[in-house]
């Protein structure tokens, strides 16, 4: 009986066990074949989905002649993963990072999120953002496995430090015949009573011909969820003029915000895939993928600028009693102790109010599409790939307004913040009075934001969009000889890359009175206004109004009426890099095991060109660089027998700085009021590494693994993140001094090392060895963790982590199936791990806190072919939390809320 792939498995529920048979041709593949080695190991006749792809998961693992994790298709839908990022964060060393509750980034065994690379059926894909590879654009549907290749052989880009995640894609070829599998479910999301929606639909068939066997699968996925978020953020500087005593860093916070989304979030998928079989020792096929994830943002967004007049302070450096007593005008009281004012609790009198409305249609896409052929033509084996992808960074902003408090008066607030508490801040507004005497006073508290002056001082609207065009031609040969005491599989292979990405921004922008008028846009804030309850539960210490979309966009339509978009050539970039691979490697098989060794050459080519304004006129700049890297890898693998296998890997790889990253001049964003700068002369991160692992397979089920690694690092790349404090970017009425600055830079060396297990077993072997009763069986639990070290020094000389390093990562689950009944239960923590470098005037580095996660679901198979489902996610609620420096001073907190789905499964 022909073996069903896991992905045959994926929608099944029918309580019917399933057996493993043993395969000794899954261990002769190269690394290249990973994926194939599931073939003929797994014979499905029924469903325990769970231990049906643990088993499938396990048997390629262990057939593999490299270091891999497995998670097989049904696993991917046992719990609630949306996406390849949450799919795969419960595999040993795996952390993720999640933007706005939802898995986005993967950090592997500690390292950061850019050493990791992502593919299609083994061809490298850009991600829309680049070589941080975002993995919550791919919704886990289309996919039939994702192996996480650990350790770095010959035949994977030589950028692949960390490792990568292959997504094996579904194929007519994994079924006997015509199926159909989909999936329809809806849910709750508690924080803002909203609803989401997940769906997804594979037809296949295959048909023997006169001209051999064809095969046909598509594929569509379909997610959407409404969202509302509970924000606060405060950014902290390093006050020049706090000279008194009683600040040790002198650092404050100079201005503390709320961001009150609602949005509106969509992944989506197409794939198709046509295979020809002329006879079973070639195949030729061609296949398309299309994912999308979109950001329909609705923000209002408020922030007191605690610092608007710090140059009043005084400069004195002699200590004052804490009297509490108001400063004089126009000293407002920012970073002054004599008031008793502390950087976390206190008073600052005519606070400057920066009130954002925001309209956002954010969309990243990925379009891939390869041919290609597999020939098996006795000893030689032939594999080659052609392939073009298309990656789109929609970024635009339709509207944008800012509305501003007028200059230093009894008009604007003061404002009673506290930030004594890291999980919660708060400010109170009041009423802002002038003494007889000339000092400020609190007034009457003030409860209705809107009930202080804020007008209309710029409208925008921003059409952004970044496109990568990436062109791969792939050759793959493999010799089987008999040589060196043992069979040996020589590979040679070549592969050419060019990618292009092209960032092109127009803005239109209205910030005058006259403007105003001439559009018929009504400066007060009430002209957008609507009546609607605040949708979150975080205590603000205010109340505010809700913007209407469609008022907005009439604004819009009148902004068009007076107004053009403008092409902003300050923020154009265009990279182009190529390069030119070839690598050898052999495979060894021996009576005890097997050997890979071999070396990796990479001849790369960079183009970058921007035009920055220079002296005030628009100048072309171009910028060209090359060099040539070498990367040579060895792996032994020693069957101690038939269940135990040990694994030691030496291997190279170089981390190459973003394409965004390699441009030519500074970029700014109004909307997230940020900088980017980019550095051409940026090197690469070299990286050495070595792997021991050891591997035991006790049933089907059962695994455990140990296992260390250590890598050395040259020329470490640094996010460096700090206030711009330049006004080179100011222009049309905007101020960007006072934006944060990114941009790429190296340090020095640096290194990683850890220690990683995994266990997992289900009790059903040992029941009757125990005297338990058959339906105890059920029980399985999955466990993993993973410890960290790592240090890198700085451009400055300081020793800190690496970007994404968490000490410890762990995951504990557990499960039951049995009698067509299945459940399971998922917790997921890391600690805390650095993000970017920051100055000391901002505060220090920037730290992302300890995140934990709780999911869990349950299945029913109704008939062998339907099955109806519950998932739980986010069940703790947790926020996802940044601070800088320590852990007291918070610059981003946000939580999401629990999320509720269910649904029906069907399969046929």
């Amino acid at each position: 009986m022909r073996a069903f792939l896991a992905a045959g498995c994926a929608f099944v529920a029918a309580p019917v066990a399933a057996q493993v048979v043993p395969t000794e041709a899954a261990a002769d593949l190269p690394a290249s074949s990973v994926a194939e080695a599931e073939a003929d190991a797994i014979v499905v006749t029924g469903t325990r989905p769970i231990a049906e792809s643990e088993a499938s998961a396990l048997a390629i693992q262990k057939a593999s002649p490299s270091l891999v994790s497995v998670v097989a298709s049904d696993a991917v839908g046992r719990l609630p993963d949306q996406n390849i990022a949450q799919a795969v964060s419960r595999l040993p060393g795996v952390a993720v990072q999640r933007d706005q509750g939802q898995a986005r980034y993967i950090n592997l065994r500690g390292a950061p999120i850019n050493w990791t690379t992502l593919s299609f059926d083994g061809i490298n894909v850009v991600s829309p953002e680049g070589r941080d590879a975002r993995f919550d654009s791919i919704p886990s549907a289309i996919a039939s496995q994702i192996i996480v290749r650990k350790a770095v052989t010959p035949d994977m880009t030589g950028e692949t430090i960390a490792g990568n995640v292959d997504i094996v894609t579904r194929s007519a070829f994994d079924y006997k015949g015509f199926h159909v599998a989909g999936k329809a479910g809806a849910g709750y999301v508690e924080l803002g009573d909203t609803v989401e929606y997940d769906s997804s639909l594979v037809l296949a068939n295959r048909w023997n011909t006169g001209i051999g066997e064809i095969g046909l699968l598509v594929s569509g996925s379909y997610y959407q969820r409404g969202m509302v978020t509970d924000n606060f953020e405060t950014d902290w500087e390093q006050v020049s003029q706090d000279q008194r005593p009683g600040a040790a860093d002198r650092v404050w916070a100079r201005e503390t915000e709320n961001k009150l989304y609602r949005l509106t979030r969509r992944n989506y998928s197409t794939s198709g895939k046509l295979e020809w079989k002329p006879d079973d020792n070639n195949r030729f096929f061609v296949s398309s993928i299309y994912s999308a994830f979109t950001d329909h943002e609705l923000r209002s967004n408020y922030i007191f600028d605690l610092d608007d007049q710090q140059s009043r302070l005084s400069n004195s450096s002699a200590s004052c009693a804490t009297t509490g007593s108001a400063p004089r005008s126009p000293n407002t009281g920012y970073a002054d102790v004599c008031t008793g004012n502390t950087p976390f609790q206190g008073t600052v009198y005519g606070v400057d109010i920066n009130q954002r409305v925001n309209v956002r249609e954010f969309k990243q896409s990925i379009f891939t599409n390869t041919i290609g052929g597999d020939h098996d033509l006795d000893r030689l084996k032939v594999k080659w790939r052609a392939n073009y992808t298309k990656s789109v960074d929609d970024r635009s902003v339709p509207s944008q307004l800012n509305y501003d408090s007028p200059s230093l008066s009894t008009s604007r607030p003061t404002v009673a913040y506290d930030l004594t508490d890291p999980q919660q801040s708060y400010v109170t507004l009041y009423r802002t009075v002038l003494n007889p005497d000339g000092t400020f006073g609190r007034g009457a508290q003030v409860q209705q934001i809107e009930d202080f002056a804020l007008p209309l001082s710029s409208f925008t609207s921003l059409r952004a969009k970044d496109v990568t065009r990436a062109y791969t031609g792939k050759l793959d040969l493999t010799y089987s000889a008999d040589l060196f005491g043992g069979e040996t599989l020589f590979s040679v292979g070549g592969q050419y890359d060019r990618r292009t990405k092209e960032a092109n921004e127009s803005q239109l922008t209205l910030n005058t009175a006259a403007q105003f008028a001439a559009a018929g846009i009504d400066t007060n804030f009430n002209g957008i206004a609507i009546d609607a309850p605040f949708r979150g539960e975080i205590p603000l210490g205010y109340d505010f109004k809700y913007f209407g979309e469609e008022r907005v966009l009439d604004l819009l339509a009148k902004a068009k009426s007076v107004g053009t978009f403008v092409p902003l050539t300050a923020n154009y970039y265009k990279v182009r890099e190529e390069v030119f691979a070839g690598y050898a490697m052999a495979l060894t098989k021996f009576d005890w095991g097997n050997i890979i060794a071999g070396a990796r050459v990479e001849h790369i080519r960079n183009d970058s060109a921007a035009t920055p304004t220079v002296a005030g006129v628009v100048t072309a700049v171009d910028v060209k660089n090359s060099q040539t890297l070498v990367y040579p890898s060895l792996h032994f693998n020693w069957d101690l027998d038939r269940s135990k296998k040990v694994r030691l890997s030496f291997n190279t790889g170089a981390a190459r700085p973003d394409y965004d990253q390699l441009r030519p001049n500074f970029t700014f964003n109004d909307a997230n009021q940020t900088v980017s700068g980019g550095n051409p002369e940026a090197k690469p991160e070299k990286a050495r590494g070595v792997d021991l692992y050891f591997e035991w397979y006790t049933q089907p089920q059962g695994f455990f693994s140990a296992g260390v690694f250590y890598k050395d690092v040259r020329d470490v790349l640094f996010d460096d993140t700090r206030t711009f404090g330049l006004t080179t970017l100011n222009s049309g009425g905007f101020d960007r001094w006072q934006y944060i600055l990114s941009t790429i830079t190296n340090g020095g060396d640096g290194y990683i090392y850890g220690a990683e297990g995994a266990f997992q077993q289900q009790l059903e072997p040992f029941t009757g060895d125990l005297g338990l009763p058959d339906w105890m069986g059920g029980f399985g639990i999955q466990a993993n963790a993973t410890y960290n070290k790592s240090e890198a020094t700085t451009p400055d000389g300081d020793k800190v982590m690496f970007p994404g390093t968490s000490k410890f990562v762990y995951n504990i689950g557990g499960y039951y199936e049995k009698y067509g009944f299945s459940a399971r239960v998922n917790y997921q923590k890391r600690t805390a791990w650095i993000d970017t470098l920051g100055a000391a005037t901002d505060g220090g580095n920037q730290y992302w806190g300890d995140d934990d996660e709780l999911d869990a679901s349950a299945r029913y198979a109704l008939t062998p072919n339907v099955e109806v489902y519950v998932d739980g996610s986010n069940l703790l609620n947790g926020p996802g939390r940044r601070y800088a420096g320590i852990s007291a001073r918070t610059i981003e907190h946000e939580t999401f809320g629990r999320r509720y789905t269910g649904g029906v499964r069907v399969n046929f």
